[in-house]
């Protein structure tokens, strides 16, 4: 394995109000853009690839910059961010610069020789939000595997985990490997993308590992005890903060029969479900689709609890552990059973024991007390691959 790992040293990070000034990797430049002379570059970046107060484009910036840009490639919901969760993702041409749009969502999810023929080097640079089923992770690793087998090298632009400051949830086991979990890693597990890429290759979680040729530009200024805001929505229902800190505990119900919201104005900020009207007072109702699919009861009103309407209400309730609490009072209130669970759950979740525990009537802290001893494995390997000061734990 080549693999180099470069600090930006000339930054000062400072101190204000509301957080630490970041530096994230690709706002680094003077220390990536030297290795791109005379190379043939392929972006694999979608709308949260930005870089200054004024979020311009990784594309537009280092096209400006006189990098030889050869083609792009996107991950789920596309180059610009607004496809829905599952929807495929074709093959395209950017419409300002003109260049192939090769979607990693559709046909393909991984780069092909072919798609690599023409490339030197494969740069990644998008704001991941931290939760194992949150598939950017999934498609950086593919791209990495590519790179691997053929021979080209990788530069992970790494920036701030909104969801580093903790780690918890089941660890996927194996037989449930799918492209929301590849890997043995809980829901929750406190790493950069970066961070990520380098546990991926050193514990040769792939074929191939050994073969690739990956530099990491760090971001200045962050740690694993910022509570990182994010400057763009990365995909198009995590829309605020609350919804990111509430989504690793709330995307278990995609799993299931109840709402989360999704074709509403909060969607990851509550769940309900027609059948819970004499349960709860508050509704709400799924618009339907001008494209793409209907959400999970579209049209109908869906009862249940609005978890939180602003990021300080989001950080009570969920900031910091994988709450399972809902999960449980979803299943006692749902009146069919057997018709809660769908084939989904097991993947999203990483595990069966989740869906056996919820319906033999476990209590959140016996769950949780299940997964303890994995999730204490896992955190003595995460902690040899860290580039950040941790969190207190």
């Amino acid at each position: 394995m080549l693999f180099s790992l470069l600090f930006v040293v000339n930054v000062q990070a400072q101190e204000n109000e509301n957080q630490p000034v970041i530096v994230t990797g690709a706002e680094s430049m003077e220390r990536y853009l030297p290795m791109l002379e005379g190379q043939r570059v392929a972006l694999l970046i979608n709308h949260t690839s930005i870089v200054g107060p004024e979020k311009v484009l990784l594309l537009d910036t280092l096209l400006k910059r006189g990098v030889n840009i050869v083609k792009i490639f996107a991950p789920e919901h596309g180059f610009r961010g607004k496809a829905e969760a599952g929807e495929k993702v074709s093959d395209d041409k950017d419409s300002k610069t003109g260049l192939p749009i090769i979607s990693l969502y559709g046909s393909t999810k991984k780069p092909t020789e072919a798609h690599l023929a023409d490339v030197d080097v494969l740069i990644y640079d998008i704001q991941d939000v931290g939760a194992r089923f949150y598939t950017y992770i999934s498609t950086m690793q593919y791209a990495m595997e590519a790179c691997a087998a053929y021979g080209k090298r990788i530069m992970i632009l790494d920036r701030p985990n909104p969801n580093g400051f903790y780690v918890d949830g089941p660890v996927l086991d194996k037989s449930q490997k799918s492209f929301v979990g590849m890997q043995p890693v809980p829901i929750v597990y406190g790493m950069t993308a970066g961070e990520y890429a380098i546990m991926l290759v050193g514990e040769k979680w792939f074929d191939g590992a050994e073969n690739l040729d990956m530099t990491v530009i760090p971001c200045v200024g962050y740690d694993h005890s910022v509570m990182y805001e994010l400057p763009v929505n990365p995909s198009p229902n995590l829309r605020t903060m609350a919804a990111v800190y509430l989504y690793p505990s709330l995307c278990l119900f995609e799993g299931t029969d109840v709402s989360v919201g999704r074709g509403t104005k909060f969607p990851f900020q509550q769940f309900g479900h027609p059948a819970f009207k004499d349960r709860m007072m508050y509704g709400f109702m799924p618009n339907i689709a001008d494209e793409g699919p209907d959400p999970l009861h579209a049209g109908k009103t869906c009862y249940g609890i609005m978890l939180a309407t602003t990021t300080e209400e989001a950080k009570k309730v969920a900031a910091g552990y994988v709450k399972v609490t809902w999960l449980i009072r979803a299943y006692e209130w749902f009146p069919e059973k057997d018709k809660f669970f769908n084939n989904f759950f097991e993947k999203l979740a990483g595990t069966k024991e989740l869906r056996k525990q919820v319906e033999q009537g476990w209590s959140q802290e016996d769950i949780r007390a299940g997964w303890q001893k994995d999730l204490d494995a896992f955190k003595k390997t995460r902690k040899k691959y860290l580039l950040y000061k941790d969190f207190e734990s």
